[in-house]
């Protein structure tokens, strides 16, 4: 679909402004329905038995007792999940995942799954499942699973990305790698290299309401699902194939969603209740407790990570190189893949290269985590570039604008940008009150840059006009961040009508047609596409009503401020006709008034941050406090203000704990030792700053209102900001995320007997 990028000059008069939110009310009400607030009638509880090794060979599983306990309706393992993949490796390693079948591969890994009448009974009947296991060496941390000597955890995986092909089996799933120009030549001509090792840990995206779903498959051979997910489409898609159902059978709806933040794009145990549904035809309840949603889904990518870049003393960036190490869980991703993409993504840079390397390990499955595996790279290079700045006594901020990329410039990825909003970010961040506030003792100062691709992809929505002139906005992308308020607005501009006339509902996947995930800040970008495309055709239909009724030529005919106006040169005493006037007589001017629209939303307009932090650090106890945080991004369009004030402000929030204290903790035995809040620190009120924020609009002329995505940019720059933060405020380069009092001491320790 063809849009004018002169159509971003317009000027706003619903999008820009901050109404309250549609689903506020319910929610703090508590009547809003999360994953497990939906029950059938005659539902039974699921529940899934969980290893307790991280490697280990199933040699033999008697659920025989299990069965037979009364109240039991069923009991499943791999056997009642078939390999139905066709060789589709990435669907056979989810199908693997949700049901181990011949190896378990991390602690938590589900072995077997029982369906009975009550919780009581579900879990006495998992104490009576046996299994026998051949415990096999385990591997952890991502630098020794590269080693020739550890633990191996598949015969079948080949490193991928290498020529020629290797002729014996790794841990490294495969290689990737980008960049252009001619980075030897280009270390050359530096007058000042840095290089250095960094290390993050593995962390969870830690949403507060854990995965839920009820299945039901009928004798019919229709099934119904209903799940917390980020997208309902993708989940029936999966799911009809591991079960071998009928794609068009399988109906699925989105329940409300308690933070999902990437975690919540992938299966775990829908498909198991559907199978166990199927078994004992009943419909079935899983919900997950907190240690399983930390033992069994899917955290992020622990990470070790080597980058080297060399300036002239001037500042100029002759040369940049990173190679990255990202850890996947036992099935190979592209985590590595993006951080490679990423991390170098902010510059302009003539000779650059990235390395990523996807290495198998005895950890949960890795699934995404808000722009996913950037923060990783960008903490190691912005860290770098932070101690370039120091070494050659030129100001951070400084050598980033001279460095930044621009319009024009060829990314480190490949592609060329269009207008982007990095520079901008930095001169904000230069110019803000914030940079030049005073420090006391033991205090730092940290600034670090942050860069997401954006995404656009499949989506569908349907626009309908009621008869009393209200509008109900059905889309396929499920609301993870007040998208629903947001397209109310874009519909509402565009119809030219008041935001509360409209009503915007998630439809489930046999109402309307396939939306792919609500990820890669995809959700209000591409919907909105889709939105004023199914309003703009709403609008057509409305004007050839209007001139029906009127008994004139449907080009004498606009739509102006919500109204049909007459235009031609003898319709000037007609009166304008509102939606509601011209939806009253629908049933007498050719039925119901909808617009429709289904397209790949293209052109989603990559996206930049500059965050600024103080940090105190106490040098008794390592101790670190966030004393000011101020997020700089472009939004290109902030179509509601205050929700994408919102994603910044999150974003950084989840990057102050991921930086300072949240962290994976496996003992020498493989197994998780922290799974829990109680253990796992995630921040709190009295952790965190007030945030501060400030929104640039550059516009994406690939969107008619020029908006991009702003949900995961947010939380690129943080750890890189709050490590540049410590490392000055305790005199010593940190590189290992996240920075515990513990790691800090150890640090301050080693330099001072250094």
């Amino acid at each position: 679909m063809g849009f004018d990028p002169r159509y971003t000059n317009q000027r706003f008069k619903s999008v820009g402004t901050r109404p309250i939110r549609p689903d506020g009310v319910d929610k703090v009400t508590g009547r809003a329905r999360y994953g497990a607030d939906f029950n059938m009638a005659g539902q039974l509880v699921g529940r899934i038995l969980r290893s307790p090794h991280a490697h280990a060979v199933i040699r033999r599983i008697d659920t025989s007792k299990a069965a037979a306990l009364s109240g039991v309706k069923a009991v499943i393992t791999a056997a009642d999940l078939p390999d139905l993949t066709a060789g589709d490796s990435g669907l056979f390693d989810i199908l693997d995942n949700c049901m181990a079948r011949t190896k378990v591969f991390y602690d938590g890994h589900a072995i077997a799954a029982v369906a009975a009448i009550d919780v009581q009974t579900a879990m006495a009947a998992l104490a009576l499942i046996e299994v026998e296991y051949a415990v096999l060496p385990h591997v952890t941390d991502v630098d020794a699973a590269m080693l020739g000597s550890a633990p191996l955890l598949h015969e079948t995986v080949f490193t991928g990305g290498v020529e020629p092909r290797p002729a014996t089996p790794s841990n490294v799933a495969n290689r990737s790698q980008y960049g252009h120009g001619d980075v030897e030549a280009g270390f050359r001509e530096a007058d000042v290299i840095v290089a250095r090792a960094f290390k993050t840990e593995q962390t969870h995206q830690g949403y507060i309401e854990p995965h839920a779903c009820v299945a039901n498959v009928n004798a019919d051979g229709t099934s119904e699902l209903w799940v917390c997910t980020q997208g309902h489409f993708v989940v029936r898609q999966q799911c009809a194939a591991l079960l071998g159902l009928e794609v068009s059978k399988l109906r699925v709806t989105s329940s409300e969603i308690g933070g999902g933040f990437g975690g919540k794009t992938h299966i775990w145990a829908e498909p198991v209740a559907l199978a166990l549904s199927r078994k004992a035809g009943r419909p079935v309840k899983i919900v997950m407790s907190r240690e399983e949603v930390f033992r069994a889904s899917g955290p992020t990518s622990a990470t070790s990570i080597d980058v080297k870049i060399g300036v002239r003393k001037d500042g100029t960036i002759t040369a940049a190189a990173a190679e990255l190490r990202y850890s996947c869980g036992p099935y190979a991703g592209m985590w590595a893949e993006l951080g490679a993409m990423t991390a170098f993504a902010c510059y302009g840079l003539e000779h650059v290269r990235s390395v990523g390397y996807e290495v198998l390990v005895n950890r949960p499955k890795t699934a995404a985590y808000r722009a996913p595996s950037a923060p990783m790279a960008a903490f190691a290079v912005e860290s770098v570039i932070d101690e370039l700045a120091q070494k050659i006594g030129m100001d951070p901020v400084a050598l980033r604008v001279m460095n930044a990329a621009r319009e024009g410039t060829r990314s480190s990825y490949g592609p060329v940008f269009g207008p982007i909003g990095i520079g901008p970010t930095l001169e904000a961040a230069r110019n803000h009150p914030h940079m030049k506030a005073p420090l006391g003792k033991n205090q730092g100062r940290g600034l670090a840059c942050g860069f997401w691709f954006n995404f656009g992809g499949q989506t569908c929505t349907d626009l309908n006009i009621g008869a009393d002139g209200t509008v109900t906005l059905a889309v396929g992308t499920v609301d993870v961040g007040g998208s629903r308020a947001s397209l109310s607005l874009v519909a509402a501009e565009e119809l030219g009508i008041d935001y509360a006339q409209v009503q915007t509902v998630i439809a489930d996947t046999a109402t309307l047609g396939y939306n792919d995930m609500t990820d890669g800040s995809r959700g209000t970008f591409s919907s909105s596409m889709a939105t004023i495309s199914a309003a703009r055709n709403a609008i057509a239909v409305m004007r050839g009503r209007a001139a029906a009724m009127w008994a004139i030529p449907l080009e004498d005919v606009a739509w102006q401020d919500g109204h049909a106006v007459a235009t031609g040169p003898t319709q000037g005493n007609l009166a304008r006709l509102s939606i509601r006037a011209i939806a009253a007589a629908a049933a007498t001017s050719g039925g119901p008034i909808a617009g429709h629209s289904e397209l790949v939303a293209d052109g989603a307009g990559v996206s930049f941050a500059t965050h600024i932090c103080d940090v105190e650090v106490d040098p008794e106890t390592g101790a670190t406090r966030v004393l000011r945080y101020t997020v700089v991004q472009d939004a290109g369009k902030a179509v509601h203000p205050t929700y994408v004030e919102g994603q910044y402000q999150g974003g950084a929030a989840q990057g102050i704990g991921w930086a300072l204290n949240e962290e994976y903790v496996y003992g020498e035995d493989g197994r998780l030792q922290n799974a829990g809040f109680l253990d796992y620190r995630v921040p709190v009120c009295s952790d965190l700053p007030m945030i501060d924020t400030q929104i640039l609009e550059i516009p994406n002329p690939n969107h008619p209102y020029g908006v991009r995505g702003v949900g995961e940019t947010s939380i690129v720059p943080p750890l890189g900001a709050i490590a540049n933060a410590v490392s000055h405020a305790v005199g010593v380069r940190m590189t290992h995320i996240p920075m515990s009092p513990p790691r800090i001491l150890a640090t301050m320790e080693a330099a001072q007997a250094g």
